[in-house]
């Protein structure tokens, strides 16, 4: 496009300058007639302007030849722009159809995808929700204390041996100290005031389901 419209615009200056030239040539060509027809008496004189109209009538003659051939390689030119003017036009217009199609069903997929992973995601929600119901605090602490505990008494305290005499808690030695009573703390309390005493959060109905694989 850029090529032939530079072409195109060059002929064209081209052309309106040979025009400019024909036009001149053909007035100049006038003025030589009116010359011979205004000198008809003297023959010498009549001789140098019948020959100087008769070179005005072939430089016009020849400017006529140029302008018309300008014109027509002008012609030539602009068709071949106006030809390569509609195909770029048409390759534009499909390039613009393509781009927004493209640009139309990337967002359209996009958002399609967004949609479902808020669908998947509440479907997620749902399930710790179903695992949340299933949870009661006072049953839950107590699972953990019968799989995590070691026993039910504390450790004997550690009692002063004499080396030499081979007596436990020789005299002048500190007494022993004899372990604190245990005292057993009752149920513990049920912070959410949970009526549903058959709900046991630690087990799960669902054998194999598990918090981690999602």
């Amino acid at each position: 496009m850029d090529v032939l419209h530079k072409t195109k615009s060059s002929q064209f200056k081209k052309t309106m300058d040979t025009k400019k030239t024909y036009e001149q040539k053909c007035r100049d060509k006038e003025e030589a007639d009116q010359n011979v027809n205004r000198n008809t008496n003297n023959t010498k004189q009549l001789e140098k302007l019948n020959a100087k109209a008769q070179q005005a009538k072939q430089n016009a003659e020849e400017a006529d030849r140029l302008y018309q051939q300008n014109v027509t390689t002008l012609g030539k030119a602009r068709d071949e722009w106006m030809k390569e003017h509609v195909k770029a036009c048409e390759m534009f217009e499909k390039q613009a159809l393509e781009r927004i199609n493209f640009l139309r069903n990337t967002v359209w997929t996009h958002l399609n995808q967004l949609s479902q992973q808020c669908v998947t995601s509440d479907e997620l929600y749902e399930e710790v929700r179903k695992s949340l119901e299933q949870c009661d605090v006072r049953e839950d602490i107590e699972h953990f204390v019968n799989l995590r505990q070691t026993g039910d008494k504390p450790p004997a305290p550690v009692v002063y041996e004499n080396f030499y005499s081979g007596q436990r808690s020789p005299t002048g030695a500190p007494p022993s100290r004899l372990p604190p009573p245990i005292i057993r703390r009752g149920p513990l309390p049920d912070p959410t005031n949970n009526s549903r005493d058959d709900i046991v959060y630690s087990t799960v109905q669902d054998a194999g389901y598990s918090v981690i694989q999602y």
